[in-house]
């Protein structure tokens, strides 16, 4: 594995009529900017830095909560399986390995637990291994997909995706050990992508539920308040360590590019810039 390779830079764009957003950080996220999926980082002086390079495709990037690992899913070795690699995209370690597709990984917040989806077993499922892929465990049975789980900040709890056929998938909660499962946001239209705030209980997810694919947050279920509105789709959102912006996919300017945007949905702007789609991003905690 070649040591990560600094980029050309893109130049962070805000989107017209936005003040840019003032952010700290790095973001990992997944781009075909080179040809198939890979992973890179970006800085918020938009310096892209490739981390993968791989004859497969690398995708969804989660960072361990100490910020040294990277959890990813690739094919490089034929199936989709869970992978784990140092920060700078040295030392990548296949954690799984089936004839099934793995993905959708995420760290516990003490780091010590993985949750992920597999298909293994026929449909996709939730399953949970240790940090060093051991012991993994399936969480759902159900005869519909599971998939996207996503630890609450206290680690108690899971929420992640159920597809119902069609265009219905539902958000559903249970705890860390697959009991009590239970409805969190339930209608017959497409919600799905959820994500924990670290700091507390408001869970942000995609929804077509009033037309268009846009970006909601819900507090244990609560009404669920609007944080994006515009022609484009706005998917796979992700919150910054301390919870007061947020990460995101959305098309309203072209192709699929990598978004931040205040909690409130205020001071959207662009991070990436290219004619290949990027997506998977992930705020290094």
């Amino acid at each position: 594995m070649p040591t990560a390779t600094t980029v050309a830079t893109s130049s962070a764009a805000a989107t017209p009529s936005a003040p840019a957003l003032d952010w700290t950080g790095t973001i990992a996220f997944s781009s075909e900017r080179d040809g198939n999926s890979e992973i890179y980082t970006v800085d918020p002086a938009g310096n892209l830095t490739n981390l993968t390079n791989s004859p497969g495709d690398d995708t969804q990037p989660a960072w361990s909560p100490d910020g040294t690992k990277l959890l990813f899913s690739s094919n490089r070795d034929g199936d989709f399986e869970i992978w784990v690699m140092s920060a700078d995209g040295s030392n990548p370690v296949q954690l799984t390995s089936n004839t099934g597709t793995d993905g959708f990984a995420d760290w516990s917040p003490d780091g010590s637990t993985i949750a992920f989806s597999s298909d293994r077993d026929g449909n996709a499922e939730i399953y949970r291994m240790n940090a060093d892929g051991t012991d993994q465990r399936r969480l759902t049975d159900a005869a519909d997909n599971d998939f996207g789980p996503s630890w609450s900040s206290d680690g108690s709890q899971l929420a992640f995706d159920r597809d119902l056929g069609g265009t219905n998938l539902d958000i559903l909660l249970m705890n860390a050990d697959g009991s009590a499962q239970q409805p969190l946001i339930s209608d017959p239209e497409t919600d799905f992508f959820p994500s924990w705030s670290p700091i507390g209980g408001d869970l942000i997810f995609a929804s077509d539920m009033n037309g268009n694919m846009e970006l909601y947050v819900t507090s244990g279920g609560a009404a669920s308040t609007a944080v994006t509105n515009n022609p484009g789709d706005d998917v796979a959102p992700g919150w910054s360590p301390d919870g007061s912006q947020i990460t995101f996919v959305s098309t309203r300017d072209g192709n699929e590019e990598i978004y931040v945007m205040k909690a409130d949905g205020s001071q959207v702007t662009r991070l990436t810039n290219d004619p290949a789609d990027d997506g998977d991003p992930d705020w290094l905690p």
